[in-house]
């Protein structure tokens, strides 16, 4: 796995061994921040269930302002902030170990996030928990997004009830991209 473009173009990241977690494919990344690509500079970037941080990282060196990593586990944790010392984008980054969940009632208050990008476990609710937290919270901006990967399968039919628009959903093999706006 790979930096896409940006700053630190090419560097290789580190990632963990295992099925715990699934890094994003640099396809699927491309993809993803093709979309993105007029949003992340100069953005304040949310990274949930970061894993190697790879998709923060990219963030940043892309231009994002800023990006905020939570990671619940220790030594996935000290993997992202290896991989942030590596390409040198560590200045710009946030690392908060703890679950999502209350990591994200320790950030209330703070400056609102343009870009929250969230993957958690497959298969687990973890999303369904995470958006309705997101819907009643300060943390996304006006006209921010919220971009959902998951398995391609997974239930959103909630989402009209929380106070979302679906942007766009794009589905690929193992898993899917779903791009939110929360309607204010």
């Amino acid at each position: 796995m790979r930096v896409i473009a940006g700053t630190a173009r090419s560097m290789p990241l580190k990632t963990v061994k295992g099925m715990d977690v699934r890094p994003t494919t640099d396809r699927t990344k491309e993809t993803l921040f093709n979309i993105l690509q007029t949003r992340v500079p100069g953005s304040r970037f949310l990274d949930l269930y970061a894993g190697s941080g790879s998709i923060g990282i990219e963030a940043l060196s892309r231009g994002a302002e800023m990006a905020c990593f939570v990671e619940r586990d220790r030594r996935t944790a000290q993997l992202i902030e290896e991989n942030l010392t590596f390409t040198r984008l560590i200045g710009r980054a946030k690392l908060m170990r703890g679950d999502a969940a209350v990591v994200l009632r320790q950030l209330e208050g703070s400056e609102p996030f343009d870009i929250i990008f969230m993957d958690p476990p497959f298969l687990k609710d973890l999303e369904r928990e995470t958006l309705t937290y997101l819907s009643e919270s300060s943390l996304p901006a006006r006209d921010g997004i919220i971009v959902v990967e998951a398995a391609p399968k997974t239930d959103f039919t909630y989402l009209g009830e929380l106070g979302y628009e679906v942007i766009k959903h794009k589905v690929y093999s193992q898993s899917s991209h779903l791009f939110l706006r929360k309607v204010f």
